[in-house]
């Protein structure tokens, strides 16, 4: 049987990277930091929730945690003048008991999120849209955003049905076995009148293809070239050959004077031979 794995989790230190970085020495520091950035997400994603918060990414150092909002609205985060970022510091800070700071990053192209595209349905069946209308649009825009893919999958008492079932919508590839695939999920909850109805959305973005830096190149190009110095091979090794067949088959000059060197050596053993006959 199938087991359905997290496309993040499953590419963590592959392509992604984790969301929360930090490190406790104790058990209880453990659990003391992950239940303050359960809460921090929790806030944030609560208060913010018509800001298109897409991921709060957390850090901490000694005495500073960070939180780093990506939002596709980051004005509506900020507010007039910063009010509302200072009250949402303010609110972390009495939350955790320790010094926050917050930033916020803005997404560009949020028709590549799949955590706001699910928001983005979700809200739309809650104003009572067509699903179908809804999961259309929205694939629609997706891919002439310029993803390889993307897959919806929309289940519940949907249009108001006795009987719930799954709905789900597909265009393009979603390699969802291939770990270099950049795969983006999200998910998010619509609340009808007849309950609740989950959204579910990938989208494949391409693949991550690892790149080598300076340092890396320079040794990868300093070990081919003591290769190719110590043990020819390939195209070297052939033009070496060619060199050495070269330099063993004689030239035109040389057997010229080859021929002159031999005629000489006859005048001379003639005259030789005449001297002793007298």
């Amino acid at each position: 049987m199938g087991h359905k794995v997290h496309p993040n989790g499953f590419r963590l230190g592959v392509i992604k990277d984790w969301q929360t970085r930090w490190f406790a020495d104790r058990p209880q520091v453990y659990r003391e930091n992950l239940l303050e950035d359960i809460k921090i997400r929790d806030h944030i994603l609560v208060k913010h929730k018509d800001s298109a918060v897409s991921r709060v990414e957390i850090d901490r150092k000694t005495n500073e945690v960070r939180a780093t909002i990506h939002s596709a609205r980051p004005g509506v985060v900020i507010g007039r003048g910063g009010q509302r970022v200072e009250e949402l510091r303010k609110d972390l800070e009495d939350i955790t008991g320790k010094r926050i700071r917050v930033d916020i990053n803005e997404i560009r192209q949020a028709e590549l999120e799949a955590t706001l595209v699910a928001q983005s349905i979700s809200e739309q069946i809650e104003r009572q849209v067509s699903f179908r209308r809804a999961i259309k649009q929205s694939v629609t825009r997706t891919m002439q955003s310029g993803a390889k893919g993307i897959k919806v999958l929309v289940s519940g008492r949907l249009g108001g049905a006795e009987i719930a079932r799954n709905e789900k919508a597909m265009a393009g590839r979603v390699p969802l076995h291939t770990l270099r695939a950049d795969i983006d999920f999200g998910q998010a909850e619509a609340h009808t009148q007849m309950g609740l109805i989950g959204v579910k959305v990938w989208i494949y973005r391409g693949d991550v293809v690892a790149t080598m830096s300076s340092a890396e190149e320079a040794a990868r190009r300093e070990a081919l070239i003591s290769t190719t110095d110590g043990s020819p091979s390939g195209t070297d090794s052939g033009e070496t050959q060619v060199q050495s067949e070269e330099s063993l088959a004689p030239s035109p000059e040389s057997q010229n004077v080859n021929e002159n060197e031999q005629t000489v050596s006859d005048i001379g053993s003639d005259d030789a031979n005449e001297e002793s006959e007298e």
